[in-house]
């Protein structure tokens, strides 16, 4: 299990973007970055750093993600047949703590991250408390019965915050989502651009 280090949020003022969307991003007070140096004239970024950039929007944006599983999903990605740009985001689409998040049992995706380590979460009826374990089209997802009632997850599933996008089928009266399919990047209802084009250019440079 990894540990997140930082504030979760220093990400979105280092981006200077409200990467999930969320009202309690520290960006829509402060656009600037964080630190002494935060407010500083912004220099013009190289080709690498425009690469680095989006690598590290988009893996903050899965939580506590370390450098080592990112690479090995871009590794998977680039080893399928297809778009390998595709398959990246298909493989990150399919963590079970994703899926956990994308179905609105959670509010965030580091909440989605411990609800799954804590053994809150079933797959087809069987307990499993690894986040980073790959949903298969077809699996049905849910929150065990003695879970349901959380303050955590009731509030989640009333929010209108977000939405939940077509490739899954969510019954939230039974708590139970269905894994349609891996979506295209198309499909994946990020609050702001990930370029995953980029992505794989700095793993493939």
């Amino acid at each position: 299990m990894s540990k997140r280090h930082s504030a979760k949020y220093k990400i979105d003022r280092r981006m200077g973007e409200n990467i999930w969307g969320r009202p309690k991003s520290p960006v829509n007070q402060r656009s600037y970055g964080p630190g002494q140096h935060g407010q500083r004239r912004k220099q013009k970024v190289s080709d690498f750093g425009l690469q680095l950039r989006a690598k590290q929007k988009l893996k903050g944006y899965y939580g506590n993600l370390t450098e080592k599983q990112f690479s090995r999903t871009y590794t998977e990605a680039a080893r399928r047949k297809g778009n390998t740009s595709e398959n990246l985001i298909g493989l990150l689409e399919s963590r079970l703590d994703a899926v956990v998040y994308r179905s609105k049992f959670v509010p965030t995706v580091f909440a989605a991250r411990q609800f799954v380590n804590h053994g809150h979460v079933l797959v087809n009826g069987n307990r499993v408390n690894i986040a980073s374990y790959r949903v298969k089209a077809g699996d049905i997802v849910s929150v065990r019965e003695r879970s349901k009632n959380m303050a955590l997850v009731l509030e989640a599933l009333q929010s209108g915050e977000r939405d939940t996008p077509d490739y899954i089928e969510v019954d939230a009266k039974g708590m139970t989502a269905k894994f349609i399919r891996a979506p295209e990047f198309s499909e994946v209802p990020y609050p702001v651009k990930m370029e995953p084009n980029l992505v794989i250019e700095f793993y493939a440079s």
